[in-house]
């Protein structure tokens, strides 16, 4: 269902597109119902995008360049940034870093990191979260999530690591068939040449020495090569540019990295999770 506050609350690229979309619809003489029959989408559909009631999905974007685009690549190159309006306001500007990260050094204590859910895993978190969302606002999260994953094969090519905290791949989020296939996708994505997936095994304090404590991190390195850190907790994040600060947060990742499982025993047991071992 439509959200009548979107009509204010949206970003300004859903707004531009709106506007545009509106405009050249007119422009060919259509209705909306004729431009919905068209695109595959109903008339309130149509309407709610004009209005901005509901952003246009991924899908009514591809759609809306094939009639109303003529070639000019407006809505296709639009679906980057109305994506950016989907996202929670504290997470807008890391994403942007993200998608044009050259390497990324993550770490995830609580939950798989987003870059590596499944659809169906971050449906049930981002809906079973506090306080309640609309459904169709869990919808518009999923979507925009499932849509960085164009990272893994991006060109050039970005190198991706994650550390998973083992507490994070025990934790039941969704259900267990959810579970299973979310450790099935974890090990996929270990196999991939340009991603790293390493587990912090559960007792990994046992010497006295956890480096994790102080929670997770992603680490980025941009196109330019410069280094920073990007923290979010409890609906706030920091971004990190001082060199010192960086340096230090990326040496206490060196050191969770290596009081992890290597990524032959991680993917073992990931594996064993999902129940793919004998």
């Amino acid at each position: 269902m439509a959200r009548a506050e979107n009509k204010e609350a949206e970003g300004p690229a859903t707004r531009l597109v709106a506007d545009i979309a509106r405009k050249m619809r007119v422009r060919k003489g259509l209705t909306q119902d004729q431009l919905g029959r068209q695109i595959g989408f109903t008339a309130a559909a149509v309407s709610a995008m004009e209005t901005c009631a509901q952003p246009a999905s991924d899908e009514m974007l591809v759609k809306l360049e094939e009639v109303l685009g003529d070639g000019m690549g407006i809505f296709e190159q639009a679906r980057e940034y109305v994506r950016l309006d989907k996202y929670p306001p504290q997470f807008k500007n890391y994403a942007l870093l993200e998608q044009k990260a050259l390497a990324l050094h993550l770490y995830a204590t609580l939950v798989v990191h987003g870059l590596f859910q499944t659809e169906e895993y971050a449906r049930a978190l981002i809906g079973g979260g506090y306080p309640p969302l609309p459904e169709q606002r869990v919808e518009e999260l999923v979507e925009a999530r499932m849509a960085r994953k164009a990272l893994f094969e991006r060109e050039p090519v970005a190198l991706i690591e994650v550390v998973l905290e083992e507490s994070v791949l025990r934790r039941t989020i969704g259900g267990e068939e959810i579970m299973r296939g979310q450790m099935r996708h974890l090990a996929e994505c270990a196999r991939r040449r340009n991603a790293t997936v390493q587990v912090l095994p559960l007792d990994c304090g046992l010497s006295g020495e956890y480096a994790g404590a102080y929670g997770e991190m992603n680490l980025v390195e941009t196109p330019e090569h410069d280094r920073l850190v990007y923290m979010e907790v409890q609906d706030e994040s920091l971004l990190i540019k001082e060199p010192g600060k960086v340096s230090t947060y990326a040496q206490r990742y060196a050191r969770i990295r290596a009081q992890a499982l290597d990524p032959r025993e991680s993917l073992g047991l990931i594996e064993q999770l999902a129940g793919e071992q004998r």
